[in-house]
């Protein structure tokens, strides 16, 4: 066998995830169980096949000809004759010179050219383009395009690493059956890196560190379940990690090398008899793939390993077949085909050397074949639509019903969540246990329904009519592409505005990548996520993306291609209150925020987009909203405006002189002058119309704040008919004064309204009409022109400018929230967001953040909400363990109050909410519950007939596997679990856990995602029991009526909905006890009929368009004349959506 058979093989069971047999997790279990099939067919079937090719070619083999030429030479010899002179010396000697063969060359060749090729493209588990077109050079696809944005992973899918930080698992003995030892490296805090919006300060990078030894020395290592477990914390080292004999003489905190040195010093002295076996196993020489024993041993190895897979991201490739193919034909013309070789050879000669190309595209080609399968199995997992977990809501009290208080206060769990959140305990009769009258006088607090189980949940969201009109937001905790992978039907085209902070990409929050391609593989990240943003937007939507210079360029290009150059709006620059004096040249104090519109031209329609309302509006309105509970006279509020406005310009005045400038030089900037003169308050209904102070309370009216300004009409030429005083659009009237009845003046050039409403225009404003809605300010008596009320909330919104200063501090902010600093490194502050909401957002639109963070989007939109009283929706989405920690307390905290001191609310002036939560499945979720399953029809591989080159056996293993072998696994959709829908089970992780468990699915909620269902109602679920009997003609039918039974095996649930298209559904989930069987299936569809003509058909609610069903039914049968609804089978609308892998 040849060094380079050798090392080609190599290199085929790495590109096959077969050189680290002892890894088990994720794809590498997959692989490991068919590694022996594999590796056989590679060392059996494949590879011998270069040799068969050649073999048309061995009669004149250059070796076999080589050694009859020898053999005739020395016969002659031993018979005393001259060699050179036997003709059949001489011959030989001919035929070696011009057509012999040199079989073992051309094998070599093309093992090589093999290696080359592959090894070109491969690199640490991802192909990447590298068009070598001559040294130095490289070649990129084009196509014409004026502008051609490339990078070198434009054509692979970005995915996160988290599959190979939380679980990394490997086998001690590989081929012991049933003792594998098996070792498994656990997070015990972890701190899941630079992903999604989290961003590590500077020089503190995470590294992997094993846990303390605590009080018995050796808390780090245990036998779980037969497994040995070490456990490990990822986060930024210190000087403290060292050894405490060692800390003293060193100035810096351990490196990740040293960290392993000490982890396998430590693990390995563990002086305990249980784990003598194991520790023997992890302390013997690693085995290398290619067969060497290493000098460190295999726990080393297995650290390297770790701690490596976690300084870069993976890709997946989009069309790794169709990439390989091209490459391919570009290399045989480059690398392989010269034309001098077949210009000045023999006709034989350029047949052999097009046979060794036919011999290198063919078997290059079924290589290809076998990565492609590889490759697009793990993008159907990666591009599949992923399941909701767990489906939760986060309720304030208000709207629940009272029949659920009793349950509330009994459940300690919620009271201690309220006490860390809100600090219940400080509250006017708190107890322990909570009482429902302490709900109803706080009935401002969020109740978290993960804190009640799933019945709860389903009896509580039952109750809530018009369901999706009542969530005011959602918090997605998962992926940010899957997640907007599931929600594209649902919000295809609704969302009004997006606003995204991605990560930056410095060196304080770099992405992980590989091969010196920090911008290619952060272009590949965002790039998808763009792209599944997109098509959310309304034509008239915009999207906000933060971010500084490291990426900006690049970003704009991206969005470019996305988006449309035409529709880029505008590139914001955030002036930042920041200074750094060590800078080497400039000191860099802004951002940037770009500005693209869904379709510019009727963005630009709209004429309150990318406006903004005065500065200080926010703060006017927050007072506003902070008084009006308390109805208090207009002149209170006139004073509270007054005493607002002077607060602020004594902010003001000590900002400017703090930066060592001149107030009188500065003060004519002060950013409210334009606000002054808003120091007037009224009272108004919803609907606009004028309330007396001391009726206010009574008709809940609101606080409007307004100021006084002219009526004139413009100092321009005008019509004629504005000065004729019998035409009706006179401009030069007196009105009287409504209490001396005398004559007004008028504005010197005239009136801006006609006197009296046009009866041919009834919308057009007229002096009469602004009286009748007491928009018109007169004077003590006639001497005053009368002047009109400007409101502040309807009329003063300025342009937004492309440059803006904004100083204030998310750090403080979140501080304030949490009672604690450095929660989240650079948190946006919720005004910062709400800039961007305003610009774009009316005020019932939906708002989406896909890279959440902390929780500032929602922030945002709960406090525009707030002062406003809008009705905004917010979608974020997070995949860290923020979600949790940071997200989800921030945005309750926010609906429970709007000021907050050392982590305690201020106010407690909570408004009316309900939140959404859903987890999804992970990637590494769909990859842990892939299962491999052998059929009776895979024993057809071994027959006679399947065997050999381009047979059966051959395609199956190349194109075939893997997706035959995984199906029905549950992460890959098993719809015969369809029989129990609430028994539909994964294995999933938490975030910053490694415990795995064995969970529910939330197949509702998945389904109705997966068809872009909008919720109008869930109803809680219902049981039933029945008897069976046949009649005369054996026909099944119930011995009595179908019985409501809690006990009983028949289940239903209901989901009500309108579909995508505007048609209504109704989904129907059911257990069917009676299985596949034929009788059960009888009784179950027996049991469904009864059901529907008895809860369906009578209710208002039975005239649907669409009626889903999961399992075979005959619920067609009971269709009337005037039923139009059609019924479709769940299982094939689940199937059908869940793998629409259509590219984004």
């Amino acid at each position: 066998m040849s060094e380079k058979y050798k090392k080609l093989v190599g290199l085929l069971k790495e590109l096959f995830q077969l050189d680290q047999p002892d890894l088990d997790f994720g794809l590498y279990r997959i692989m490991h169980a068919r590694s022996r099939e594999v590796t056989q067919f590679l060392d059996k079937d494949l590879l011998p096949q270069v040799r068969e090719a050649f073999e048309q070619y061995q009669p004149a083999d250059k070796a076999s000809l080589q050694a009859e030429l020898a053999s005739a030479i020395k016969k002659a010899q031993e018979l005393g004759a001259d060699p050179e002179t036997i003709p059949k010396i001489t011959g030989l000697r001919t035929k070696l010179d011009n057509v012999a063969v040199d079989i073992d060359a051309l094998e070599s060749e093309v093992y090589d050219h093999l290696y080359s090729f592959f090894r070109r493209y491969y690199s640490e588990g991802d192909f990447l383009a590298k068009r070598v077109y001559k040294p130095g050079v490289y070649a990129i696809p084009y196509e014409g395009e004026e502008v051609k944005l490339h990078w070198a992973n434009n054509d692979q899918y970005y995915i996160k690493t988290s599959e190979y930080l939380r679980d990394y698992s490997f086998r001690l003995r590989q081929d012991s059956g049933g003792e594998p030892m098996r070792v498994h490296f656990r997070l015990a805090d972890a701190t899941e890196g630079e992903h999604g919006n989290v961003k590590p300060a500077e020089g503190k990078d995470r590294v992997f560190i094993l846990s303390p030894g605590g009080e018995s020395g050796q808390d780090f290592i245990a036998v779980e379940n037969d497994d040995l477990v070490i456990q490990f914390e990822y986060r930024p080292t210190e000087k403290s990690d060292w050894p405490e004999d060692d800390r003293k003489n060193k100035k810096k905190p351990p490196t990740q090398k040293g960290l392993i040195a000490m982890a396998v010093r430590d693990v390995l002295s563990v002086a305990d008899p249980a784990l003598a076996p194991w520790l023997r196993e992890l302390g013997k020489p690693h085995l290398k793939s290619n067969g060497e024993t290493a000098d460190y041993c295999c726990l080393e190895a297995h650290l390297y390993r770790y701690s490596a897979r976690n300084t870069f991201d993976y890709f997946i490739h989009k069309d790794l077949g169709k990439f390989l193919r091209r490459e391919l034909d570009f290399y045989i013309k480059n690398e392989v085909m010269h034309l001098d070789d077949v210009e000045n050879e023999t006709a034989l000669r350029v047949e052999q050397y097009l046979s060794k190309i036919k011999v290198i595209r063919s078997i290059a080609g079924k290589i290809i074949n076998f990565l492609a399968q590889l490759e697009d199995f793990q993008k159907i997992l990666w591009l599949k639509k992923k399941f909701v977990i767990e489906t939760n809501y986060c309720i304030t009290i208000d709207q629940i019903p009272e029949e659920f208080y009793p349950e509330i206060v009994a459940k300690d769990e919620q009271r201690k969540e309220w006490v860390r959140l809100f600090a219940i305990d400080e509250v006017e009769n708190y107890s322990e246990p909570l009482t429902p009258e302490f709900l109803k006088a706080n009935d401002k607090l969020v109740l978290d329904t993960s804190f009640f189980g799933s019945g709860f949940t389903a009896r509580l969201a039952s109750k809530i009519d018009t369901l999706e009109d009542k969530i005011n937001g959602m918090l997605i905790h998962g992926d940010n592409f899957q997640a907007l992978k599931l929600l594209e039907k649902r919000y295809h085209g609704k969302v009004k505005c997006i606003y995204i902070d991605p990560p930056y990409n410095t060196d304080s929050s770099k992405i992980p990548y590989k091969n010196n391609y920090r911008h290619s593989s952060w272009i590949a990240m965002m790039y998808d996520r763009l792209a599944a943003l997109h098509p959310t937007l309304t034509l008239d939507g915009a999207i906000f993306v933060s971010i500084d210079k490291t990426e900006r360029t690049v970003l704009e290009h991206t969005m470019d291609e996305i988006f449309g150059q035409n529709n880029r709006v505008e590139e914001l620059i955030w002036a930042m209150n920041t200074n750094n004096s060590q800078a080497p040249n400039y000191s860099t104090n802004h951002e940037y925020v770009l500005v693209y519109a869904k379709d510019r031209r009727i963005a630009e329609q709209d004429r309150d987009m990318f406006r903004e309302p005065k500065p200080g509006f926010e703060e006017v309105m927050a007072l506003v909203s902070r008084l009006n509970p308390s109805y208090p006279p207009v002149s209170t509020i006139e004073a509270e405006l007054r005493s607002l406005y002077e607060i602020h310009k004594i902010e003001f005045r000590e900002e400017i002189e703090a930066k060592g400038l001149e107030w009188d030089d500065e003060k004519g900037n002060d950013p409210w002058k334009g606000l002054y003169n808003y120091n007037r308050a009224e009272y108004r209904d919803e609907n606009g119309v004028f309330v007396p102070e001391a009726e206010a309370q009574d008709r809940e009216a609101h606080i409007w704040v307004w100021r006084e300004d002219n009526v004139a009409m413009p100092a321009t030429k005008q019509a004629a008919s504005t000065r004729d005083p019998n035409h009706r659009n006179w401009r030069f009237y007196k009105p009287l004064h409504p209490v001396t009845g005398k004559p007004c003046p008028h504005p010197k050039s005239g009136w801006k309204y006609a006197y009296d409403d046009d009866e041919d225009s009834p919308g057009k404003r007229s002096f009469v009409s602004l009286d009748r809605d007491n928009r018109i300010v007169w004077g003590e008596d006639e001497s005053k022109i009368p002047q009109i009320k400007r409101i502040l909330h309807e009329v003063e919104t300025n342009v937004g400018k492309s440059v803006f200063t904004d100083y204030s501090d998310g750090e403080k902010q979140t501080s304030a929230m949490f009672g604690r600093s450095g929660v989240f490194l650079s948190p946006k502050h919720a005004d910062f967001v709400s800039r961007f909401v305003v610009h774009a957002a009316k005020e019932d639109s939906i708002i989406l953040d896909c890279f959440g963070g902390t929780g500032s989007t929602a922030h945002a939109v709960i406090k525009l909400n707030r002062d406003d009283h809008g009705d905004r929706k917010y979608v974020l989405i997070e995949v860290t363990e923020y979600f949790d920690t940071v997200m989800k307390p921030r945005v309750l905290k926010a609906v429970y109050s709007r000021d907050w001191r050392e982590g305690k609310p201020v106010s407690r002036d909570g408004i009316s909410h309900c939140i959404k939560i859903i987890h999804l499945e992970s990637y590494e979720d769909t990859l842990n519950n892939l299962e491999i399953r052998h059929t009776e029809q895979q024993t057809l591989l071994d027959f006679t007939e399947a065997q050999g080159a381009d047979g059966f056996k051959e395609e199956y293993f190349l194109r075939y596997m893997l997706d035959v072998e995984t199906r029905d696994s549950q992460s890959l959709l098993n719809t015969h679990a369809f029989i129990d829908p609430m028994a539909y089970k994964l294995r999933v992780k938490r975030p910053g856990s490694d415990e795995s468990r064995e969970m529910n699915i939330d197949l509702l909620e998945t389904f109705n995602y997966l068809i872009g269902l909008t919720e109008q109602h869930i109803a809680a679920p219902q049981t039933f029991s029945a008897e069976f009997e046949r009649d005369s003609e054996n026909r099944l039918r119930l011995k009595d009526a179908l019985k409501q039974d809690e006990a009983g095996p028949w289940w239903f649930r209901t989901v009500t909905g309108v579909m995508p298209d505007g048609r209504t559904a109704l989904v129907i989930w059911r257990k069917r006890p009676g299985g596949e069987t034929t009788e059960g299936i009888e009784q179950d569809n027996l049991i469904l009929n009864e059901w529907f003509s008895t809860h369906v058909r009578p209710s208002r609610e039975s005239t649907f368009d669409l009626i889903y069903v999961n399992g075979d039914n005959n619920l067609e049968n009971l269709k009337t004349q005037e039923d139009l609804w059609k019924v479709r089978l769940i299982e094939e609308d689940f199937h059908r959506s869940m793998f629409d892998t259509r590219e984004l």
